[in-house]
């Protein structure tokens, strides 16, 4: 999966791929929940993707979105890049608003905080990140008006 990886973070890199990436984003939600969080279309190309349940801060309601992530930090790392997009992703002012969320990953649902990271530590993930998919590098260039949110997502002791 590694190699099929690989392909789509080149293509990922393109302008074609934000718009077709948000365009799978409502399937990819869809495959995520009824599997419980065990195929979407991130996972079907060997990505490691998470079910992320925010609370909607003007609504109050559950909203849900599939991100990409990376373990880190006894957490899972998520980055609020909007595909390079000119504001932030709902999902992560959601995050500020309510930080306490559930992520699913692999049939497993989990209890986390968010916490927004800066400086030093936010660098040190985002590098970790973009190591992963390397796209994240030019989503930051297409966003150079606003510096991209990454949180930690912090599992919540049983």
């Amino acid at each position: 999966m590694a190699g099929l990886r690989g392909v789509f973070a080149g293509f990922g890199k393109s302008k074609a791929f934000a718009v077709l990436g948000r365009a799978l984003v409502p399937a990819d939600r869809v495959l995520l929940r009824i599997s419980g969080g065990r195929v979407g279309v991130g996972t079907a190309v060997g990505l490691r993707t998470l079910l992320l349940t925010t609370i909607g801060r003007r609504s109050g309601e559950p909203r849900q979105v599939p991100l990409l992530y990376v373990e880190r930090a006894g957490g899972y790392v998520v980055i609020g890049s909007n595909w390079g997009g000119e504001a932030h992703p709902a999902w992560s002012a959601n995050l500020l608003a309510q930080p306490k969320a559930t992520a699913t990953i692999g049939g497993r649902t989990a209890d986390v905080t968010a916490r927004l990271l800066t400086g030093a530590e936010r660098q040190e993930m985002w590098d970790a990140v973009a190591e992963y998919w390397p796209a994240y590098d030019r989503y930051a260039v297409r966003a150079e008006h606003r510096e991209i949110r990454v949180f930690l997502l912090e599992p919540l002791s049983p």
